[in-house]
């Protein structure tokens, strides 16, 4: 914890420091491979510095252990990872290299291309670190809890499960509330994994059997549709939650989990993909075929078909580069136009029938960068960082993503004061209906996510709180019990 009798100066340190590798990348600028490197490993150095040094600023209602679920810890570590850290591959492919083996035989020399994916990763740190600011600036040392639950929290969450899934399967029928499925459904797998998880800890076999078989029935499906963010989805939320109470075996299964997603995850999505999607077998047919490729080591095609993800489809700095390249040189910078966009996306159709087609609007930019070209059938949507530089260059993409991390943390806030603290509301509420925000969406996308699920919260609050399960705390007293720990 924070060892400063004055917060806001423990504050100010850490948002000072975490701003010296990206400074330390723009002097050295003129050789784009050390600036690479150096705003490449200063993610690292943002992740120790804002979660494990002297200086980090987090709450001190929970040792930090049991608070992983938090922005500052989940969303940190996959947004950044994600943005910052998966670029590596791209990097060293385009040195030469394929599997960290140079396979190139011809020396490298310094490009055009160098120049711009280095600049493209000091753009990405930037975010990293004006991601961390916004979450730092709306910590609380105390979070705030307005309202109790008045029932056993394991039931409530065996309920809760019940009930979500319920309307989720029931709003998924209705196209004009399709979005807030998602939301229950997501609430109901969340509900099912963290029973399962305080089953195993209190050692109670109800709730394991429940939790367990409603979650590993999910992983399961998940499994089936081709889709590899599904599936990476629910390893994440296991694992975080057995974290605080399986710390060692977490961290030695660590390793190999993300070497089996990185390596063997891709191929055994686009075989399920292909044979599935086109009719040829049924999904759980091409489940089994991509099982039976994948545990065949020796097929060449795991080989090309992840070293392709790792370096196209995992980093998306590739992508990126294009759009440095074209952006201000070819056109000049978008300005308000995708935030104006993004405002008028949230209007419900009911009520503007002629109302643009969000994935038409959204797209419309990558085809100008010529990222991908119309007559494909690639969705390659922009992320927040890419939305922040096309619209204000790098002034953009610092204010957009401390915009991100701010209403981030602010949202965690509100969820854990409305639903009674860091369980049912961070972990639950929060990270269910805002999974979005763990690696982001194109602005038009994530801002109408964010406004809806906000909706959504709300709703359940206020049912809730009428039922009489939520009842509402002295805040007051609470703050000055906080206060005097």
């Amino acid at each position: 914890m924070l060892t400063d009798k004055n917060p806001n100066f423990s504050r100010q340190k850490v948002l000072i420091l975490i701003y010296v590798p990206w400074a330390l990348a723009v002097i050295t600028q003129l050789d784009p491979v050390v600036s690479y490197f150096i705003a490449w490993l200063g993610s690292f150095y943002i992740f120790y510095l804002t979660l494990f040094s002297r200086v980090k600023f987090i709450p001190h209602d929970l040792p930090l252990t049991k608070q992983v679920m938090r922005p500052i810890v989940l969303i940190q570590l996959i947004f950044a990872g994600f943005m910052c850290c998966s670029s590596v591959f791209y990097f060293m492919d385009h040195l030469g290299y394929e599997y960290f083996n140079k396979v190139n035989i011809l020396p490298f020399k310094v490009n055009e291309q160098t120049y711009f994916i280095a600049k493209c990763q000091r753009l990405s740190l930037l975010a990293h670190a004006a991601l961390v600011t916004g979450m730092i600036v709306q910590i609380k040392q105390f979070p705030i809890i307005k309202h109790k639950l008045n029932l056993n929290l394991d039931f409530f969450l065996i309920w809760l499960c019940v009930i979500c899934y319920l309307l989720g399967s029931a709003t998924s029928r209705i196209s004009s509330i399709l979005q807030f499925s998602y939301f229950f459904i997501n609430i109901s797998i969340t509900c099912s994994a963290l029973v399962f998880v305080r089953g195993i800890v209190q050692r109670k076999r109800g709730y394991i059997f429940f939790g367990g078989g409603l979650f590993i029935f999910n992983f399961l499906a998940s499994t089936l549709t081709g889709y590899k963010e599904s599936i990476i989805i629910n390893i994440i939320i296991i694992s975080f939650l057995l974290y605080p109470y399986y710390k060692k075996t977490i961290l030695t299964l660590a390793l190999p989990t993300i070497y089996i997603l990185l390596y063997i995850l891709p191929t055994f999505a686009s075989i399920v993909r292909s044979q599935s999607w086109s009719g040829q077998k049924t999904a759980a047919e091409a489940r089994k075929e991509a099982f039976n490729s994948v545990l065949a080591s020796d097929d060449p095609v795991i080989d090309e078909t992840n070293w392709g993800f790792l370096t196209n489809r995992l980093s998306e700095i590739s992508m990126f580069t294009k759009f440095v390249k074209h952006i201000p040189d070819e056109r000049d910078y978008y300005g308000l136009e995708i935030l104006k966009n993004s405002l008028l996306a949230i209007i419900p159709r009911s009520i503007w029938p002629n109302k643009f087609v969000t994935e038409t609007v959204s797209m419309q930019r990558v085809y100008e960068a010529r990222v991908a070209y119309k007559n494909s059938s690639v969705s390659a949507k922009t992320r927040p960082v890419v939305d922040g530089y096309v619209s204000a260059g790098f002034i953009g993409v610092f204010i957009s993503i401390f915009l991100y991390g701010w209403l981030t943390q602010w949202l965690c806030n509100k969820a854990e004061e409305w639903f009674g603290g860091y369980e049912l509301g961070c972990i639950v509420m929060f990270n269910a209906i805002f999974q979005n925000l763990w690696r982001g969406n194109n602005f038009e996308f994530l801002l109408n996510n964010i406004f809806y699920g906000y909706v959504a919260m709300y709703a359940i609050f206020w049912m809730l709180k009428r039922s009489n399960t939520l009842t509402e705390l002295d805040v007051y007293k609470n703050t000055a019990d906080n206060s005097s720990i």
